[in-house]
């Protein structure tokens, strides 16, 4: 029983973060506004450097989102440890460039310097966290590596809870967009850090 219900628990991981890691292919595609762009200003749409910045934000982030949680299966690293290595690289240079760019249009965040800081401590903790676990692997300090990975990635699935929260915060607490977005802009990254740091102290490793 309890084999299954992890099986089911990972495919549930799994499946938000695959799903999740193609959403900006919706924004690829819309051709125009779609989702948070219809809070930005028209100003703000023009800016080219500002475009870089949210489409490498949410490119790069969409990859490392569906790279990242392949990492914590053990089968994965046991019969193919070159592949999850592959990944691993390709998750820490995603991470790189999304958590830089998220941390500049953090400053342009809707909702004020609360949601921007929300968002902008993300980015750092996001790109700290990932580069301890890489410095930690190329120190050969494996339990290191796996500590700063699950919080790596924890910061990476705000993404995922973020779209989780939103709807409830928005047309069931609040009843408008606003005051929602600027509670997950905190709401989306702090509680997966405590998990992940429960998990961390019990040392629970998430693995299939």
């Amino acid at each position: 029983m309890k084999t299954i219900k992890n099986k089911a628990a990972w495919f549930v991981f799994a499946f938000l973060a695959i799903g999740v890691g193609l959403y900006p292919l919706m924004y690829l595609m819309a051709g125009g506004k779609f989702g948070v762009l219809f809070a930005k200003s028209t100003e703000l749409l023009a800016n080219n450097l500002w475009n870089l910045g949210f489409y490498g934000h949410i490119t790069f982030g969409g990859i490392a989102l569906m790279t990242g949680w392949s990492q914590f299966s053990k089968k994965l690293r046991n019969k193919r440890l070159q592949l999850h290595r592959n990944l691993g690289k390709t998750y820490v240079f995603t991470v790189l460039i999304s958590g830089i760019c998220a941390v500049y249009i953090g400053f342009y965040a809707t909702g004020g310097w609360a949601t921007s800081l929300g968002f902008i401590l993300l980015g750092l903790v996001w790109l700290s966290t990932t580069l301890s676990a890489y410095f930690a692997i190329r120190r050969k300090d494996i339990v290191m590596h796996q500590k700063m990975m699950m919080y790596s990635y924890a910061a990476c699935f705000a993404a995922v809870t973020l779209r989780l929260w939103l709807p409830i915060l928005h047309h069931v607490v609040f009843g408008e967009f606003l005051a929602a977005y600027k509670v997950v802009a905190w709401l989306c990254w702090v509680p997966n850090l405590m998990v992940a740091h429960f998990l961390v102290r019990k040392n629970i490793a998430i693995k299939v």
